[in-house]
Order: structure tokens, then sequence, then C-alpha cells
């Protein structure tokens, strides 16, 4: 089974010489190929006489995420986490000030804040982490025009119409997540980010869940998962694995910043899964993690690693140190509880300042020449 794939041309001399033309017109690069297939696929659509309505979405959904691109790119060194809550949290409750305390605990950790860039639990970790280090993502709704005056006007604003562009920039451009209480957008964006981590279609990254001492909302949360998920055997016992929970904003940002202490990103080139780290690991530490988790393995070992071809031509931190295996593709809870291992093993004595991480879970395109 496979999902379609765009296509390099569309079939018609004139139209794939035209094509050549236009993409040497505006200088040769590694990427013609890439924006060749955006531009046969947009042909594609009226060859295949898709309705107005279609394109309409197809065409504001591209525009859209081109727009997140922009706003994102100055600051695609910094590490970020994104907050998700409630935009109905008053200010002065306990859960507005843990978000505010939050935001400002990962700013000390020269992290970045994404927000909904809305009221509630959005404005509040705004506040906290301060508006230089805060990037909002804006959704248009039919009774909200603007967004949160703290950040409306801001370069680093991105605003869209769809849900869908918006939860890819929320997914993509962050290296981990904290959710605060919330109502229905709360949950969909918890379910479906442990559903993305869970299926491997979303890189690992730390998850952590926040409310007040004496808050009831994750405890009662995580009682239903237990009982009606867990027990059912409609999650695995490993999937507890992808959430923290704490009332404890220092506590929550130690755990973020601790997922990335020995570890720091990871990439399939072909069939090897390379994990990169801030520092070697031992043979010692390298043979406990064999033995711990040769289970989430297709076969072999895990072994040290040097960058790859593909990555070094990418720059793709090609400094850094790695492990690679033969990932099963499957056990990605089970993945994340390894990275944790590891980040017990390489004992970093600091946490380094983080910057340039790149996440990348999808294999590379087959007939990529520098796949080794």
């Amino acid at each position: 089974m496979s999902a379609p794939r765009p296509r390099a041309t569309f079939g018609t001399a004139k139209i794939d010489q035209m094509l050549t033309e236009i993409l040497s017109s505006t200088g040769v690069d590694q990427n013609d190929d890439l924006i060749r297939s955006l531009i046969v696929t947009a042909l594609d659509m009226d060859d295949a006489d898709v309705d107005r309505r279609e394109l309409k979405i197809a065409s504001q959904a591209l525009a859209e995420i081109l727009h997140s691109w922009e706003v994102f790119a100055p600051y695609n060194d910094r590490a970020k986490v994104t907050v998700f809550g409630s935009a109905r949290t008053k200010p002065k409750t306990p859960d507005y000030q843990l978000a505010a305390d939050f935001g400002r605990a990962m700013s000390d950790q020269n992290w970045m804040t994404i927000t909904g860039a809305g009221p509630g639990i959005m404005t509040a970790g705004i506040e906290g982490a301060k508006i230089e280090n805060s990037i909002g993502v804006s959704i248009v709704l039919p009774f909200e025009e603007k967004a949160a005056e703290i950040i409306e006007g801001d370069p680093k604003l991105a605003t869209f119409r769809y849900f869908f562009t918006r939860k890819l920039a929320f997914m993509k451009e962050t290296d981990a997540f904290a959710l605060f209480p919330g109502g229905f957008g709360t949950m969909d964006e918890a379910f479906e980010l442990l559903t993305l981590m869970q299926t491997g279609k979303s890189y690992p990254a730390p998850v952590v869940l926040l409310d007040h001492p004496g808050s009831n909302y994750w405890t009662g949360w995580k009682e239903f998962v237990t009982n009606e998920l867990l027990e059912t055997g409609m999650i695995s016992p490993a999937d507890m694995n992808l959430f923290f929970h704490t009332h404890d904003p220092q506590e929550a940002a130690a755990h973020i910043c601790e997922f990335y202490s020995t570890y720091h990103s990871l990439r399939f080139v072909g069939n090897q899964l390379l994990l990169r780290l801030q520092c070697e690991l031992s043979s010692e530490a390298i043979e406990t993690l064999n033995a711990e988790f040769s289970g989430i393995l297709k076969k072999g070992k895990i072994e040290p690693a040097t960058a790859t071809k593909v990555e070094r031509r990418d720059d793709d931190v090609a400094d850094l140190p790695r492990l690679s295996m033969f990932f099963d593709r499957y056990a990605w809870a089970e993945l994340i509880r390894m990275i944790h291992r590891i980040n017990e093993l390489g004992q970093q004595p600091d946490q380094q300042e983080l910057s340039g991480l790149i996440h990348d879970v999808d294999p590379q395109i087959p007939s990529d020449p520098f796949v080794e």
C-alpha cells in the first residue's frame, strides 16, 4: 500500500519544456525537482476538472503554509514549546498564573513559546515568555477576527483560515508541547498530537500536562485514558509514556529540557533510523540500550554512527555523534522511553543551549542517489 506521489512531468512535451524554462529562469538549485512537482500537481488539478470550491481550498491552504514558514523562518534555530489550553481561562485564576509561570520558566532556558494567539491560557503563555520570545498561530473565527491584543500586529504572528493548516504549524514547528485545562479544542489537540506520536506520523517530543494543585482536570483525564483505553486494550501500556503530568511549572520545564539533554533529533535515511546526540555514549551505555530495547529493532543492533551522505549534503547537524538502528517503525512510545534512557546514560552535567533541532520521520525518496 502506498499513497499517491507527485509527478515530475505533466506528460505534454510543450508544457514540460515550458516548465523547464520557467525553472531555469528562476535559478537552478537542488529543490527544482520538488518545485516542478508542485507545479505539475496544480496543472493536474486543472486537467482533472477539479471544481472551483476544491481549488480554493487547495490554493488557500498552500498560501497559509507558505505564510507560516515565512513567519517561523527567522527563528528556526530557537527551541520552541507549543502551549495549548482554554481561551476562556480568566486572568488571576490559578491555571492562568500557572501558564504564565511556565512560559517564564521556558524563556529562562532560552526557549520560545508558540500559542494560538488568543485570550486565556494563550495570552498567559505570551505574558510569561514575553512577546520577544512568543510566536502566535491564530485562527480566523466568525466571532473573533483579531488575535489577542498582546500579539496583534506583531511580525511573529501567523494567521490561518483553516484549522488543519494551523495544526500543521503547531505540530511541525515545535520541539515540545505543554497542555493546560481546556475545552473541545484542547482535547482535540491533545488526542491528535498523541495519535501522531503513537503512529510515528510525527517525531518524538516531550508532552507535559499542567494544571494547578488541587485540580482534577488531568487526573480525571488520565483515569479515563487508563480505564477506557488502556484496560480495554485500545492502547498499549507503553503509550502511557507519551505524556508527563505535573502541577509544577519548573518541573514541567525541567522535564522538557531533560528530553534534549543528550538526545538531539532523529532522521530516517533509507531503512536506517539515525538518532543524533549532543555527546557520544560509552560502549557500555550502548550495550545497555541493546539489552533493554532490542525488541524495537527489525534486525541488527543499535550501533554508533557518523553522518550519512544525505545528512552531509543537507548540512544536517553532521558534526554530532549518532546511533544507527533498524527501527521497526511500530514501537514509537517505546522509542520515546529509549530516548529518556539515552539521556540518563549520557549524564550531561549542564543543559546545553539548543539550536538547529531538525526532526524528520519520513523516509528518503527511494530514487535519492545520496541514500546509502
